[in-house]
């Protein structure tokens, strides 16, 4: 048997898909049902001061790291042994990646699940070798890399939200258009912000990006797909329109277009900072989660004595960027292109 008779059989796949979509597609999702969705409770708990709630969300919060590394194991289709095995491969990666915790969970759970599937079940005492093996490389790796890679995906957010406080409007405009592309393409703007730790003042830029595709798409589309879609699309997400896109790329322009908007005014008009979790600044409108990252932001503000109040300027910044920018914005050019012939009839229909 040739070497990639072997990675087929084992199904390991080198490729940009598996490794860039796939997996950080499901590395967000791990985190989302971890740090983010704990991050949720632990906030209403707070506010409506229920222990019980801020417990929970503690210990969703805490299981971050393993959490992301089963996710991509899955992805990358671990067999059970290595995919449980990962748990601890992901607590070790995220702990000593520190402020990079994310993306070294990303690199390091790889390369764990990938070694982990090559042994699995090539030997009689499988239930010792598979885990032995993947938790002792991913283990070990983690020791090795994650620091330094914690300390690179650090250096970079913090260059990029440097950038931002010096050139708001270039960076505004950069940031938003980036990060909002990155939510609608099929790959993870969540998991972007959260590997580089993108917060502050780039932390709002990425919302307001992530929210201009989002609402925009909701809004631009609802002739052809009414309330179901202005939903689906509004609080879950505009990759829905993919399809759509590849078949016309024109239908991206009016969202994109936005998003150069709402980004600078983001960063010099309303001075909106993502001061919660990284992550919620690449999920946009998606269940509310940007706009409670937010919001948590300003609690910890007050708590940690760097804002005395939640303004009502801080509102209306918030749903300004949020909602009717978008919302207005994007259905006025698009508009436009249905009249010059560039959306045609059908071109942002949802299957």
């Amino acid at each position: 048997m040739t070497f990639q008779e072997f990675l087929k059989k084992k199904d390991i796949e080198f490729s940009v898909r598996r490794y860039l979509i796939d997996a950080l597609g499901a590395m967000a999702q791990g985190l989302f049902a971890s740090l983010l969705i704990g991050t949720i409770i632990a906030t209403i708990g707070q506010q409506a001061g229920i222990g019980c709630l801020v417990r929970i969300g503690g210990f969703a919060k805490s299981m971050a790291g393993p959490a992301m590394a089963v996710a991509i194991g899955y992805a990358l289709h671990a067999s059970p042994l290595v995919l449980f095995s990962l748990a601890a491969v992901g607590a070790a990666a995220n702990e000593l990646g520190g402020a990079g915790g994310p993306l070294a969970v990303l690199i390091i759970a790889i390369f764990a699940a990938e070694i982990g599937k090559m042994v699995s079940k090539e030997t009689k005492v499988d239930i010792l070798v598979t885990p032995l093996v993947t938790i002792v490389i991913g283990v070990s790796l983690s020791l090795w890399w994650a620091p330094a890679i914690g300390k690179a995906a650090q250096g970079i957010g913090s260059l990029i939200m440097w950038a931002t406080t010096m050139r708001p409007f270039i960076m505004g405009v950069i940031i938003a258009v980036v990060v909002g592309m990155a939510l609608t393409l099929p790959i993870s703007s969540a998991a972007i912000c959260a590997a580089l730790g993108l917060t502050g003042l780039a932390g709002g830029a990425a919302l307001a990006g992530c929210c201009a595709q989002m609402v925009g798409f909701a809004f631009l589309s609802f002739r052809e797909n009414r309330w179901g879609g202005l939903l689906s699309q509004g609080i879950g997400t505009s990759m829905l329109q993919m399809g759509n896109i590849v078949r016309n790329p024109k239908i991206w322009i009016a969202p994109t277009l936005v998003s150069a908007v709402t980004g600078p005014m983001a960063t010099c008009l309303f001075h909106l900072e993502m001061n919660g979790p990284a992550i919620s600044s690449g999920m946009g409108t998606c269940g509310l989660v940007g706009q409670i990252g937010v919001y948590t932001g300003w609690l910890a503000g007050i708590e940690a004595g760097t804002r005395t109040a939640i303004t009502g300027a801080d509102w209306t910044g918030l749903i300004m960027i949020s909602l009717i920018v978008p919302a207005v914005l994007t259905p006025l050019i698009g508009t436009f292109l249905r009249r010059i012939g560039w959306i045609r009839p059908g071109d942002l229909t949802l299957d």
